[in-house]
């Protein structure tokens, strides 16, 4: 047997988890790298601002698919593209955190193809309540709908016992990060217009919860009994 004190503390996190968080974290270290002038000229400078231009989900582009009834790939992807992008250092750390934690705790009960598919659809129900909700041009990015679906999971796994925390937990944890979005807000340059971003991250975590009840198995009737017997 490997002494554990051998043992990388990369070993216990979920492949899908660490590949997300490398993803991101790779993304930003560009970009931060670019914007210190140690790589890539004074061009990369821009690359933050052109990444969000081309890859960040933006309400106009999809108007104008709607508009004109035509829905190219490359812009359909932003659906799922905007969450790896960032404003700032600090955004993509903290995000990257969260979503090291919560697949941590998540991911054993989720295996497979399972976790990115909860993955992509809490980015995908963010996306959609912003494009709905509100008619804006800023545009959205940053990968806390998916986090917050992550939330939702752990919520879930909580209510039926299977997560050793409080319920309650789960809700301050959202309340703490609805707490600091006006801080992003500054630090990506967007000032205190964050109400679409937060109502994206509550529908991030209604679709992992969601998704949560369906892809467990057994999911939908073990709430349901849990819930007659309270």
């Amino acid at each position: 047997m490997q002494d554990p004190r051998n043992q990388s503390p990369f070993n216990a996190l979920p492949p899908v988890v660490v590949a997300l968080a490398v993803i991101i974290a790779g993304i930003e270290l560009i970009f931060s790298l670019g914007e210190a002038g140690i790589v890539g000229g004074r061009a990369a400078v821009g690359w933050r601002l052109t990444a969000i231009r081309d890859w960040s989900l933006i309400d106009p582009v999809f108007d104008w698919m709607l508009a004109n009834g035509t829905f190219p790939p490359g812009e359909l992807a932003r659906l799922i593209t905007y969450p790896l992008l960032h404003g700032s250092f600090t955004h993509a750390a903290f995000v990257v955190v969260f979503i090291l934690a919560l697949g941590n705790v998540t991911a054993p009960f989720y295996p497979t193809w399972r976790l990115p598919v909860i993955l992509t659809g809490a980015a995908v129900a963010g996306a959609l309540a912003f494009l709905v909700l509100f008619d804006t041009d800023r545009p959205l990015f940053g990968g806390y709908p998916m986090a917050y679906g992550l939330i939702g999971v752990f919520t879930y796994l909580t209510t039926l016992g299977l997560a050793r925390a409080d319920p309650s937990r789960a809700f301050l944890l959202i309340g703490f990060l609805l707490a600091i979005q006006p801080i992003f807000g500054l630090a990506s340059g967007a000032g205190l217009s964050w109400v679409p971003d937060w109502t994206a991250d509550l529908a991030g975590f209604a679709g992992g919860y969601a998704l949560a009840i369906l892809l467990f198995p057994g999911g939908v009737q073990r709430l349901r009994d849990r819930m007659r017997r309270r």
